[in-house]
C-alpha cells in the first residue's frame, strides 16, 4: 500500500483536481474570539494548511483574523465552511454564503458543505453550492452527515458531484460501506470527530499500538484515518495537542494495526443520527 501522505502539507485531490490538505484543524465549539484566534494562529505557525469552520459554530470571524494576522498567503490555507439547517433552501443558502464570507473577511472559500441533510431542502440547498462553484466563489462543493441513500437521491438530480462527504468517522463508527460507497463515486470521505471527543483515548488496544511507535492514542487514531485515506479534521484549543496532533508522519502503522483499530467499531455514535435530527 503506497502512503500518500508524508507531510503535513500533503493534499488529496478532488474529482475536479483540487488539492485539500489531508489534516487540519477544526474549530467547533471554539465560540470564544481570542481563543479561536490563537488555535487557528498556533495551526499555521506548526504548519497547518486547513481550517474547518460552519456558521452555526460562530467563529468565522475569528478564523477570518486569524488568517490575516498569521502572515501565509490566502492561496496557501484551504477554508471550509458550511450552510446551516435554517439557512436550506436557494435564496437563503446563497444569503448565508455572503454572511459567511463577510464574516471570514475572504473573497472565496475553498470548500462550501451542506451542513445536515434537511428533508424536503437539501436539494435546493445543494443547487445553491452548484451556482456559487460555477461562478467560482468556492473552489469545491459537496454534504456533510450524508448517508448513502441521501448521495443517492441528491446524485440523482444534480449536474456536478458533491467532492466531499464530512462525517462522524472514528474507530467505534468506521462507516465502512459509506466509504465503499464514496469512492467508488470518487467522493472524499472527511471525519469529524475523529478522536470521539476525546472518548476513545483511554482504549487498550490504541494504546498499545501507540506504544509500539512511542505515539498517543490520538496519534494513532489520527493516522488511522490518513491510512484509509480519510481526511481528518481534530479539534483542539491547546497548542501541545494541536502539535502532537499533526506529529503523524514518521511512522506507519502495519496492516496488523489497521485490522486491529478496525476491529473496535461499534457503529456507535457520539453526534447526532443522519436519519433522525431534529435540529
Amino acid at each position: 500500500m503506497k502512503i500518500l501522505q508524508n507531510s503535513l502539507q500533503d493534499c488529496a485531490t478532488l474529482h475536479n483536481g483540487v488539492k485539500m490538505p489531508w489534516l487540519g484543524l477544526g474549530v467547533w465549539k471554539m465560540e470564544d474570539r481570542e481563543e479561536v484566534i490563537r488555535a487557528v494562529k498556533t495551526a499555521l505557525e506548526i504548519g497547518y494548511r486547513h481550517i474547518d469552520t460552519a456558521a452555526i459554530y460562530k467563529n468565522e470571524e475569528g478564523v477570518g483574523q486569524a488568517i490575516k494576522e498569521s502572515g501565509v498567503p490566502r492561496e496557501e490555507i484551504f477554508i471550509t465552511t458550511k450552510v446551516w439547517n435554517s439557512d436550506q433552501g436557494y435564496e437563503t443558502t446563497l444569503q448565508a454564503f455572503e454572511t459567511s464570507l463577510q464574516k471570514l473577511g475572504l473573497d472565496y472559500v475553498d470548500l462550501y458543505l451542506v451542513h445536515w441533510p434537511v428533508k424536503g431542502k437539501y436539494k435546493e440547498t445543494y443547487k445553491a453550492l452548484e451556482k456559487l462553484y460555477k461562478e467560482g466563489r468556492v473552489r469545491a462543493i459537496g454534504v456533510s452527515n450524508f448517508q448513502i441513500h441521501h448521495l443517492e437521491d441528491l446524485m440523482a438530480d444534480c449536474e456536478i458531484k458533491p467532492m466531499v462527504n464530512q462525517v462522524e468517522y472514528h474507530p467505534r463508527l468506521s462507516q465502512k460501506e459509506l466509504h465503499a460507497f464514496c469512492k467508488k463515486h470518487g467522493i472524499q470521505l472527511e471525519a469529524w470527530s475523529p478522536l470521539m471527543q476525546g472518548k476513545l483515548l483511554d482504549d487498550p488496544t490504541l494504546i498499545e499500538i501507540g506504544k509500539k511507535y512511542g505515539k498517543s492514542p490520538a496519534q494513532v487514531i489520527l493516522r488511522w484515518d490518513l491510512q484509509n485515506e480519510v481526511v481528518t479534521i481534530p479539534k483542539s484549543v491547546k497548542p501541545h495537542r494541536i502539535k502532537e496532533n499533526a506529529d503523524l508522519f514518521d511512522f506507519e502503522l502495519t496492516a496488523e494495526d489497521m485490522e486491529k483499530i478496525d476491529a473496535l467499531n461499534k457503529d456507535e455514535r457520539i453526534g447526532p443520527d443522519p436519519d433522525n435530527f431534529d435540529f
